[in-house]
């Protein structure tokens, strides 16, 4: 089926918002098209077999047998539908079309019923009925032609993520909760599985498959026809978790059609309410959500951190709250097969995410800490950069990350980095914020997947020899070239001294003086004196008495020092003679001890290159003004880095070692990055030369 054919269809069962019109809001027309698609999709699966299966639902009846053992059986599917109605029946009885069409509802196996309960279907139906709409819409599906030997199961995809990205359209959903189109769902199938060929053509393989953010169940699909390609004989199980009820229905309700186990999708969110615990898979792959925050979740997942630790999914760390990717590779690695002895096992994963996860987050943050586990367990085998504008809901630039625990030698300690941000052919019709395509080789299109399929493989080869045509688009690096220490580059604090009305102002206000006031106060005032054992609790208002004793007993203080007022001293230690001096002249028993020693020079020194150099200890205080980091490749001597690139600028810099950590980061684009030097000046010169007798050409002929 071509995508004029499906768009066609799509459009069919869309037609039926017109009949909505007025009597539902805009962003709830999904409500009603979605499940009345799904609910015509099953009646046309099961048509060819209805007689069938009420003649054994009689029989069941009959000879008390467990219909739910007999019926699928009868059917040739994992459901069944007992009742003798179908939607233009219903139709047919306008009076009676909401109540027959309960009594055909009713009629379903379990597991059918439960996927149209997802959407509220009863709900919607009442609505229906009451705005004396329902038969005009049933009408309107039983024209719907979705026999499965006219829209297959791939193809009945499609339509289903037509009508869902209209849906998500009018709703303004979340940007990050898209559709992937099945072009980049094919290449991300082709490079996960690509590299097991020989071993998914052994006869009688069987291969399990976990897309945790399954949507609509396109990537699962795809997952099996690639495994099926081949070995036509391999057994795929698929399973997958759904947050979306109506997309975890439309899943659901495909898997059932294909003969697969339903029970393998999960409804729910994957990381409050993991529906795999404890299971391991042999492929997973995802895209979930961009940048789409975790909140909801925050108190299970950081439950699990905690208490759980390296022992549940999320030990390593967490990443900022405000964007979840990271959780779900973390979740994924959590369902790899563990390697043998002798090399089997082990599983693969493939996941989409934008450019956030690729360095967002400094040296020891959450998500730097996720990269490191990853590369320093060795199990990233490469990142693919894709085009922007590929999918419906966001234009943004996209990237695969592959993962593995079983790396084959030639990518053991690397990492393949693959640009095909250029293979690209423009829609004719944009879909959303699609406007780019991969494309596969037919309707004269180039066959981007293949290429990009047929570089991946051959990577290490082409990233090593520079004669290759396309050397430039792929690189390979060791794992630590993404490692880098942070390191915290000192500089010793530098001041001079001096007295002046704003820094005697300030040295009356520091807590020091402050207490030594109070201490003198208090005992005179001993409602205050009670007030002052909860300081923390009072208001500005109660607090101003404090203030105003405090500002008068520090007043002869004041005084005292007034006369020093414009003096300046080059040590510490000069200002604190001159202070001492001040007060003993004056007769001011003024506060004393280290607090005012150090409020003393906190408020009377003046940061001044030519300054003293301060000390704790015999050892130089660090400035924190003058604090700077560095990144230095993870490896290398930062001793030496600070002598090559530091030392020259500044002599007297030292590192805080306390305080070096370790970050990962994969910076994509800088090392693709081409300098493209500008155009020469004479060039731009001669052009707006040109540019200019041209609009004095144009003016001339408007003034004539």
């Amino acid at each position: 089926m071509n995508s004029s054919k499906h768009t066609e269809l799509a459009n069919h069962a869309w037609s039926v918002a017109d009949l909505l019109r007025g009597d539902y809001k805009q962003s709830d027309y999904g409500k009603v098209i979605l499940p009345f698609t799904v609910l015509r999709r099953l009646e046309c699966v099961l048509e060819p077999t209805r007689d069938k299966v009420a003649e054994e639902a009689a029989r069941c009846e009959e000879q008390d047998l467990d219909p739910d053992y007999f019926l699928p059986r009868a059917s040739g599917h994992s459901f069944y539908n007992t009742s003798g109605l179908t939607l233009k029946k219903i139709a047919g009885d306008a009076d009676n079309a909401a109540a027959n069409l309960q009594v055909y509802i009713a009629g379903f196996s379990p597991n059918a019923r439960e996927v149209l309960e997802k959407y509220e279907f009863a709900q919607q139906v009442r609505k229906l009925d009451d705005a004396n709409l329902l038969y005009q819409v049933i009408g309107r599906f039983t024209d719907l032609d979705l026999r499965p030997e006219v829209v297959s199961n791939h193809n009945m995809g499609y339509i289903f993520e037509e009508l869902i990205r209209r849906f998500s359209e009018q709703s303004n959903e979340t940007a990050g909760e898209h559709f992937t189109p099945r072009e980049v769902i094919k290449l991300m199938v082709n490079l996960l599985i690509a590299p097991d060929g020989d071993a998914l053509s052994i006869p009688g393989v069987v291969r399990t498959v976990l897309d945790p953010a399954c949507g609509t169940g396109g990537m699962l699909s795809a997952a099996e026809e690639h495994i099926k390609a081949y070995n036509r004989d391999a057994t795929v199980e698929v399973y997958g978790q759904e947050l979306n009820p109506e997309s975890w229905a439309i899943c659901r309700s495909d898997l059932m059609i294909k003969g697969q186990d339903p029970e393998n999708i999960a409804s729910g969110n994957s990381f409050s309410d993991d529906g795999h615990a404890r299971e391991k898979f042999d492929y997973l792959l995802a895209n979930p959500p961009f940048g789409v925050a975790w909140k909801k979740v925050q108190e299970e997942v950081e439950y699990e951190h905690r208490n759980l630790g390296d022992s549940g999914r999320f030990g390593v760390g967490l990443p900022r709250i405000s964007d979840g990717s990271l959780l779900f590779l973390q979740h994924m690695v959590s369902k790899m097969k563990p390697v043998d002895v002798k090399g089997g096992g082990g599983s693969r994963i493939a996941v989409v995410f934008n450019g956030s996860p690729l360095f967002s987050g400094a040296a020891g943050s959450g998500e730097s800490e996720i990269r490191r586990w990853i590369l320093e367990n060795d199990w990233l085998e490469a990142i693919v950069a894709l085009p922007d504008q590929l999918f419906y809901n966001t234009g943004i630039s996209t990237y695969f990350w592959i993962l593995t625990n079983r790396k084959d030698a030639q990518h053991k300690g690397k990492v393949v980095l693959l640009d095909a941000r250029d293979q690209w052919v423009k829609m004719r019709k944009s879909l959303g914020d699609k406007r780019k395509e991969l494309g596969d080789g037919t309707g004269n299109k180039p066959n981007h997947i293949a290429d990009i399929t047929r570089l991946y493989g051959d990577a290490v080869a082409a990233a090593a020899d520079a004669e290759h045509p396309l050397h430039g688009k792929v690189k390979v690096f060791d794992n630590s070239a993404f490692g880098y220490q942070r390191i915290t580059v000192e500089r010793p604090l530098k001041l001079r001294f001096e007295l002046t009305d704003e820094t005697l102002a300030s040295l009356l206000a520091s807590k020091p003086v402050q207490k030594w006031a109070e201490e003198r106060f208090l005992p005179r005032e001993p409602e205050l004196a009670a007030k002052a054992k909860a300081r923390r609790k009072l208001t500005d208002e109660e607090e101003a008495p404090f203030r105003e004793l405090a500002a008068v007993e520090a007043k002869p203080l004041a005084d005292a020092l007034s006369p020093l007022l414009g003096s300046k001293w080059a040590t510490k230690s000069e200002s604190q003679v001159a202070v001492r001096n001040a007060m003993a002249e004056a007769g001011v028993q003024g506060p004393t001890g280290a607090p005012f020693t150090k409020a003393l020079r906190d408020t009377v020194g003046v940061r001044d290159a030519e300054g003293e150099v301060q000390k704790i200890k015999g050892q130089p205080e660090p400035d924190a003004e003058l604090r700077d980091y560095e990144n230095v490749p993870l490896g290398e001597d930062v001793e030496e880095y600070l002598k090559r690139e530091v030392h020259p600028h500044v002599a007297d810099a030292w590192i805080d070692h306390t305080k070096t950590k370790v970050g990962y980061e994969i910076p994509f684009t800088r090392h693709f990055y081409v300098y493209e030097p500008p155009r020469p000046l004479a060039e731009i010169d001669a052009e707006l030369k040109a540019l200019e007798s041209e609009i004095q050409t144009l003016l001339g002929e408007v003034t004539e």
